[in-house]
C-alpha cells in the first residue's frame, strides 16, 4: 500500500522554517479559573510575540477575543497562536536543545464544562499538553475530566501547579492530589521557592540551582540563577533524589546507571524524563505562579526539553474508506497529504473557517482536496495561520501545522480531508450528547428566517449543540451542554447575526394515557339467523 512508504530520510521539506523536531504542538487546559489563559498570554509575552501582557479581569487578553469572552473573564472557545523560543544558555544549567529556536502552536481551552467539546478537538490534535491546576485547590472536578480526555488520547503532559502567590497555596497538598485522584506518576522537576507572598522563584531540580524572578519594569522578565541557598539544600537533594529513584523504576538507561552506582547526569536524567513522558508514564510537574510572572520562561524550556515533536509520537492511524483496512499516515513532508478538520468557526471578516491539523504531507494555495465522507473534491483557495484574532495568509503549510483553511463547503468537524488518489480516513473526535434544552422563538416575525441560518451556522460550528424541531408543539428547540453553553448561543446570535430571540422551558406536549387499573364486564350477544356471536370480557 502506497500509504505505507518508509519516509525519506529526511521528512522535512527544504521551505519549511522551522524543522518537525523543532516543532511543539501543545494544549492548556485545566479547571475553571486555574489560569490557562493568564499563563498562555505569559508565554507569547515572553516568547516576543506580545509587547505588552494583557489580563483577563481587564478584557485585553490576546486569546480571549471573543466579546463575550471579554465581557465574563472566561473562555469560551479555543484560540491557537503560534509563537518561537530559543532556551537561553546558562552557567551551570543543562538544557536539552540550548540556543536552537524552537517553534511552539499553543491551544488556550475553556475551563466550563459547557465548553467540554472545545477541549476534546483540541487534545485530539495536539501532541502535548501543559496540565494547569491552582495551587490551592490542588485537583478540581474538571482537571480530572481534561487529564481522562488527555488520556483517551494519549497526549503527553506537563503538570504546571499554578497561583503559587495566593494565601493558602500549598505545593505538596496540590502533587499529593495528583497523585491520589488523578493517579499520575508526576513528581517535581521546578520547586517553587516560597509561597504566598514569599514566593520568590523556582529550584531546579535537575541542575540543583535557584532561579530568582525579580520585579521590575519588565514585569518579571528578568531573573538570575544562582546556588541553592543553604537552608533549602536538603529540601532541593531529597527532591532531587526521589526524582532519580522514580524514573529509574520506569526508565532502563538511568536504572543501570543507579544499579552501577555510575553519576546520573543532568544530561542523563533529562533525556530519561523525555523518553517516560513521551511515552505516558511520567508527568513532569512544575510549580509558579503566571500573575506574577514567576516561573513562566522554565515551564516553556520544560515544554521544549520534555514534550514531543510532531516526529516522536506514532504515525497517525487511520483506515481505507473504501476497503476499511487499517492505514497510517507518517508524519513527512514528502508522504501523501492527510489532515484532519478539527474546528469550523464562523468569521464575520473572512466567512467560515476550517481548522485543521496536518499530520503528513503538505498544503498548498490552489490544491485540490478530497474529503471521504462526502465523495467530494475541494480547491483551496486561501490558507490562513492564526495569530489568536490575527490572520497572516500563507503560501503553504506543512505536516505537523495548525492553520485554517477559509470557505471550503459540506464540511463538519472531525472530517479527514486528504490527497484524492491516496483517499485515508482518520478517527474523529468523539463528542457527549447535549443535555439541557429550551424553545426559542424570534421576538419579530421578521427575524424568522434569519434565525433559522443563525442557528445553522451555530450548529455546524459545535457538535455538542443541536437545534430541532418538536414535532408535537412545532417550537424550535435548542439543546446543549448546559445554561452558560445555550446563553452564549444566544448571545451570538445577537451580537454576529442581530437576531434577537426570546428563550423559555419547552412546551410539554399533553397525550391521554391510561394512568389507573379499572375493572368493567361487557357482553356481546347478536343473533341474527343462523350461527350467532357471542362475547364476553
Amino acid at each position: 500500500m502506497e500509504q505505507k512508504k518508509i519516509p525519506a530520510k529526511n521528512p522535512n521539506s527544504p521551505n519549511r522554517k522551522f524543522p518537525l523536531e523543532r516543532t511543539r504542538n501543545i494544549g492548556i487546559a485545566a479547571h475553571i479559573d486555574a489560569g490557562k489563559t493568564t499563563l498562555t498570554e505569559r508565554v507569547l509575552f515572553y516568547t516576543g510575540m506580545i509587547h505588552r501582557m494583557g489580563e483577563v479581569h481587564e478584557g485585553t487578553t490576546v486569546t480571549d477575543w471573543m466579546e463575550q469572552e471579554r465581557e465574563r473573564g472566561i473562555t469560551i472557545t479555543s484560540a491557537a497562536t503560534t509563537c518561537a523560543w530559543t532556551q537561553r544558555q546558562e552557567s551551570g544549567v543543562y538544557k536539552i536543545f540550548e540556543g536552537i529556536k524552537q517553534r511552539i502552536n499553543i491551544i488556550d481551552t475553556p475551563g466550563h464544562v459547557d465548553f467540554t467539546a472545545e477541549v476534546e478537538r483540541s487534545l485530539r490534535v495536539l501532541d502535548g499538553a501543559i496540565a494547569v491546576f491552582d495551587g490551592v485547590a490542588g485537583v478540581q472536578p474538571q482537571s480530572e475530566t481534561v487529564w481522562r480526555q488527555a488520556t483517551k488520547y494519549n497526549v503527553p503532559r506537563i503538570a504546571f501547579i499554578n497561583k503559587m502567590d495566593r494565601v493558602g497555596a500549598n505545593f505538596e497538598m496540590s502533587l499529593e492530589s495528583i497523585h491520589k485522584k488523578l493517579g499520575a506518576n508526576a513528581w517535581p522537576i521546578l520547586l517553587p521557592l516560597g509561597k504566598e507572598d514569599q514566593l520568590k522563584g523556582q529550584f531546579d531540580v535537575i541542575n540543583k540551582k535557584a532561579i530568582i524572578y525579580s520585579d521590575d519594569d519588565r514585569l518579571g522578565s528578568t531573573y538570575e540563577v544562582t546556588d541553592v541557598p543553604k537552608e533549602y539544600v536538603e529540601l532541593v537533594d531529597k527532591a532531587y533524589n526521589n526524582l532519580v529513584e522514580q524514573v529509574s523504576n520506569i526508565d532502563d538507561d538511568i536504572a543501570e546507571a543507579v544499579i552501577h552506582e555510575k553519576p546520573v547526569t543532568p544530561e542523563l536524567l533529562k533525556a530519561g524524563i523525555r523518553r517516560q513522558t513521551i511515552a505516558n508514564k511520567f508527568v513532569p510537574v512544575v510549580g509558579g505562579s503566571a500573575l506574577k510572572n514567576i516561573g513562566v520562561q522554565y515551564l516553556i524550556d520544560a515544554v521544549v526539553d520534555y514534550l514531543p515533536s510532531p516526529l516522536d509520537i506514532p504515525s497517525a492511524k487511520g483506515q481505507n474508506p473504501d476497503t476499511g483496512e487499517p492505514m497510517e499516515a507518517p508524519t513527512d513532508d514528502n508522504g501523501n497529504f492527510c489532515s484532519l478538520a478539527f474546528k469550523l468557526w464562523s468569521d464575520p471578516f473572512v466567512g467560515k473557517l476550517i481548522f485543521f491539523r496536518v499530520y503528513s504531507g503538505t498544503l498548498s494555495k490552489g490544491d485540490t482536496v478530497y474529503n471521504p465522507r462526502t465523495n467530494k473534491r475541494e480547491r483551496i483557495s486561501r490558507l490562513i495561520q492564526i495569530q489568536a484574532d490575527k490572520r497572516q495568509d500563507i503560501e503553504t503549510c506543512y505536516s505537523g501545522d495548525i492553520a485554517a483553511i477559509v470557505g471550503i463547503k459540506n464540511i463538519t468537524t472531525g472530517d479527514t480531508l486528504c490527497d484524492e488518489d491516496h483517499p485515508i480516513l482518520l478517527e474523529p473526535p468523539s463528542f457527549p450528547d447535549p443535555v439541557i434544552s429550551m424553545a426559542i422563538e424570534p421576538k419579530t416575525k421578521l427575524d424568522q428566517e434569519k434565525m433559522a441560518t443563525a442557528l445553522q451556522r451555530l450548529a455546524e460550528e459545535d457538535p455538542t449543540f443541536r437545534v430541532y424541531t418538536h414535532e408535537d408543539t412545532g417550537q424550535t428547540i435548542i439543546a446543549g451542554m448546559g445554561e452558560l453553553h445555550l446563553e452564549i448561543i444566544r448571545d451570538r446570535m445577537f451580537r454576529e447575526f442581530k437576531v434577537d430571540a426570546n428563550a423559555g422551558k419547552p412546551q410539554i406536549a399533553y397525550r391521554e394515557t391510561i394512568t389507573a387499573n379499572a375493572h368493567g364486564v361487557g357482553k356481546l350477544i347478536k343473533q341474527s339467523g343462523g350461527r350467532g356471536q357471542y362475547g364476553h370480557v
